[in-house]
């Protein structure tokens, strides 16, 4: 099980390294399972269908279950996780590149796959390795130790260390922008806003669900007047980034091997820099979650293997999973609240 961007990827890798049968799980339901009633070897299908399809799954019973970028199992409590706990298989393989993020029930949640019974119950390992205070909030852990000699049988593991020693030196470069007075109307308005709320906050000790939306919505407004003022007003294009993009795309692609990777959270972002691109007839592939599946590998090709698309934009649709590296450089438009992305 994967997510859906990589159902192809994963169909592709296996063709390389193997003669088997393997099959894609895609479209309605009846379509989706009809692979499971056949006898291929490997079945790629994507979390988002697990819940719906879980009945052919359990008919089917695999030998073997990998589930790739895990991470989507972590939290214990929704409905993907608690579907896929449901399915039963001699063996199965956990892969993700994601860290925990100071939460050991996502840990648990994702042992509990590969075994069941190896971390013992989730209240009791929390209560043998956190400290939390009065009110049930985790200040601390303790025994880390042991949690690791615990999981060597089962963990395979693979640090930064070791694998910086496998990949090209990098160059970083950081490029600080001012914005236009526009964006900073709006990106001020929105600082208000939560100058206000958090101010009661501070003061009431919580906050309704309500005032917490509106904190959250202003805080993303304001990251999305930085990059220009079409994301928040369609009517406007307010903004220095795109224009500094198209002068870094083109410093890079004076060398005639480059290609270049660019990410951003809001597809407004790079419907803006496709724009640019069209109008100086560079050639790019533009890639986010509203593509189908079926056209997602098309355009994967396309990058890897036309020599004239040198550009590939991307939301996060792309930032899980994919082989993107016959890249030369990758360019961030914003960066994301969770340092770990």
């Amino acid at each position: 099980m994967v997510p859906t961007s990589l159902k192809h990827q994963w169909k592709e890798e296996i063709a390389r390294f193997t003669t088997r049968t393997v099959e894609v799980t895609e479209g309605f339901l009846p379509r989706r399972t009809a692979p499971y009633n056949r006898s291929s070897f490997f079945i790629i299908t994507n979390y988002d269908v697990v819940h719906r399809d879980l009945k052919a799954i359990r008919a089917w019973r695999p030998d073997l279950i990998i589930l790739d970028e895990a991470q989507r199992i972590k939290n214990w409590k929704t409905r993907t996780a608690q579907t896929i706990k449901q399915l039963a298989s001699d063996y199965a393989i956990v892969l993700t590149g994601t860290p925990l993020e100071n939460r050991l029930e996502e840990l648990h949640s994702l042992v509990e796959f590969v075994d069941r019974f190896h971390l013992g119950p989730r209240f009791q390992f929390l209560a043998e390795h956190q400290h939390v205070d009065d009110n049930g909030r985790v200040i601390g852990y303790r025994n880390l130790s042991h949690i690791a000699q615990t999981l060597k049988p089962i963990l395979l593991r693979r640090t930064k260390k070791e694998v910086l020693k496998h990949l090209p030196e990098r160059l970083e470069k950081q490029l600080f922008l001012g914005m236009t007075p526009e964006q900073r109307t709006y990106h001020e308005d929105n600082r208000e806003t939560v100058t206000r709320i958090v101010a009661k906050w501070r003061r009431m000790g919580f906050l309704p669900e309500k005032e917490q939306r509106i904190l959250m919505i202003a805080l993303q407004n304001m990251r999305m007047s930085c990059n220009s003022t079409y994301l928040l007003d369609p009517t406007t294009e307010h903004s220095t980034k795109p224009d500094e993009f198209m002068a870094l795309i083109q410093e890079i692609l004076e060398q005639p091997e480059a290609k270049v990777v660019v990410f951003s959270q809001w597809v407004r972002t790079l419907e803006l820099l496709a724009k640019r691109l069209k109008a100086r007839r560079y050639q790019f592939v533009l890639f986010h979650g509203r593509i189908p599946g079926k056209q997602r590998p098309r355009l994967l090709q396309t990058f890897r293997e036309d020599p004239a698309c040198r550009i590939f934009l991307s939301t996060d649709a792309g930032g899980v999973g994919l082989n993107l590296q016959h890249a030369t450089a990758v360019c961030n438009m914003d960066l994301p609240w969770n340092p770990a992305v």
